[in-house]
């Protein structure tokens, strides 16, 4: 048997924290979430490899680091209402659950969404709600929100989204670019009402974000 929790130990220090994500609570929640359980039984030992995985639907599970690093920019704290676009496998929205009050993750296909609630209930994680729909709108009946996480690139960050964050430190990380090529990790905060701070955080790799808000289906 695979000795999992060694390996989890071993990704948080050599793929996380080396690169510079330092946050006590992200940290911890990387090393709880047990990756294994949300890819399939065939892919369990590559599950802390230092890279993307295939999982159902021709989506992916992202690479830990990015996911660590999108909590971190987002400035998860425990309190917090998140919500998640693109929950995808359902790993990163569970590791967010490990600190913030709430999650609301959302995914368009209807067999990953069912995937994820499932594992969400076998692994205790009531904090986390699972939703099938057109993330790209955001779930505007849970705004507003503290921190919104999108795993899907956009053209732009819809202004549908940035009206759900929390005025006064509500933050956004989401990637912007087209689709199959490099994109830009943006930041955006919520100073005020209509006052908005956006910043960039690099370059990453994203599937494109579908919807009303987004892409086209190709």
């Amino acid at each position: 048997m695979a000795d999992f929790a060694s390996q989890r130990e071993a990704m948080v220090a050599r793929q996380i924290a080396a690169r510079g994500v330092t946050g006590a609570a992200v940290l911890a929640a990387m090393r709880e979430v047990p990756r294994e359980a949300f890819v399939s039984a065939a892919l369990a030992d590559r599950a802390y490899d230092d890279m993307p995985l295939p999982i159902e639907a021709g989506q992916t599970i992202s690479q830990p680091y990015i996911v660590a690093l999108m909590i971190e920019a987002a400035g998860v704290a425990p309190g917090d209402r998140v919500l998640e676009i693109g929950a995808g496998s359902g790993y990163a929205a569970a590791v967010i659950g490990r600190i913030a009050a709430a999650v609301i993750a959302i995914e368009r296909h209807a067999e990953l969404a069912a995937l994820a609630a499932g594992r969400m209930r076998r692994l205790g994680y009531r904090n986390v709600t699972i939703v099938e729909g057109d993330g790209s709108a955001g779930w505007p009946e849970g705004a507003p929100y503290d921190a919104i996480l999108a795993a899907a690139s956009g053209s732009h960050v819809p202004d549908l989204l940035r009206r759900q964050l929390r005025p006064g430190g509500g933050i956004l990380v989401m990637p912007v670019g087209e689709p199959g090529g490099v994109q830009s990790l943006v930041k955006v905060t919520r100073l005020g009402e209509g006052d908005y701070q956006d910043e960039h955080l690099g370059a990453v790799r994203f599937v494109p974000l579908i919807g009303a808000q987004g892409w086209d289906e190709r």
